[in-house]
């Protein structure tokens, strides 16, 4: 009867989403007394997941499931839950599981809260805490079915190392055909960059850069700080950058560490995507700009002149301290 996590990867790798939701889930086992187990799908190498503490790994290979697919994915992760006895089956807060984990609450017939930001207030009855209402609050939920679907906010609970002897399994659940009448034809990756996904720290432009052609100043100032690139809507809905960058409550979430945004006013979807990062520094030269409100460091001034000098001050002082 162990917690099931569903350990999410990207071309044969475990995100570092997987590692969080498995500490979150020894933390759970041991207040209960049960073990972990882990959903691995199409993962030739699956013993990272060791050091944070799961006990047991289901490993499903099939090339059926090489695309993401949210209702195949989910049936998967139902039929290992049924496996194991579950009462505790747990994602991470971001898009694909987003999609996957209100599938299989529903075909386990339990409970689900998303967004979780803590461990859990009390087992008996069962409550836990969630982000709410854009991420501008926070809310105790009580859930009362048998089984649970929890999904951890990114960077809300942290990596926490707790080494076991991991027991690896093949898995092979039965798939419907049905779940498979979409199809992807093809999909486009960059590569050589740090995803917004799987980033700590994010710089973000937005319409105070004035075009495509003055990006160069945040793709510099990220690759000093090893961060992600992103954009407001406007400037993906131009052309400016690509939609796959969009960040906010329209696009991509982001709950980095950092969140440095560059010329963005500030718009309430934009602040809603992004608000649960930790730490949001904003540069622009509008005094008045909505996000200094919400902001806990900001520059009032020119991007252009900003910019370029704290790229070269985070340069320095890396090479001083390497």
């Amino acid at each position: 009867m162990s917690i099931l996590i569903y350990a999410e990867s990207a071309e044969g790798k475990f995100k570092k989403t997987a590692f969080e939701v498995a500490s979150y889930a020894k933390n759970i086992a041991g207040q209960t007394g049960t073990t972990v187990t882990a959903v691995a799908i199409n993962v030739a190498d699956a013993s990272a997941l060791a050091a944070y503490g799961v006990d047991k790994v289901l490993k499903v290979t099939n090339e059926k499931l090489k695309a993401f697919n949210a209702k195949a994915y989910a049936d998967v992760i139902k039929q290992a839950a049924t496996k194991e006895g579950s009462k505790f089956v747990l994602f991470s807060s971001n898009t694909d599981s987003l999609y996957i984990a209100p599938l299989v609450a529903v075909g386990l017939e339990a409970g689900y809260a998303s967004n979780v930001v803590a461990l859990p207030e009390s087992l008996s009855p069962f409550r836990v805490k969630r982000n709410a209402f854009s991420n501008k609050a926070f809310n105790i939920t009580e859930i009362t079915t048998d089984i649970k679907v929890l999904a951890i906010g990114k960077n809300s609970f942290g990596l926490k190392e707790n080494a076991t002897a991991l027991a690896e399994e093949d898995f092979s659940p039965s798939l419907n055909d049905g779940d498979f009448t979409v199809t992807v034809q093809s999909s486009e990756k960059v590569s050589g960059k740090v995803t917004i996904a799987d980033a700590e720290i994010v710089v973000s432009g937005g319409r105070g850069l004035k075009g495509p052609e003055n990006w160069g100043i945040l793709e510099d100032l990220a690759s000093a700080l090893g961060a992600a690139t992103a954009c407001s809507k406007p400037v993906s809905d131009l052309g400016w950058r690509p939609h796959s960058e969009h960040v906010g409550q329209t696009g991509k979430p982001v709950a980095a560490n950092l969140y440095v945004a560059v010329g963005i006013s500030g718009a309430i979807q934009h602040i809603a995507g992004i608000n649960s990062s930790k730490v949001k520094v904003v540069i622009n030269a509008d005094p008045e700009a909505p996000f200094f409100k919400v902001a806990d460091y900001g520059v009032v001034g020119d991007a252009f002149d900003i910019v370029p000098k704290l790229t070269e001050k985070i340069k320095a002082f890396k090479a001083q301290n390497s």
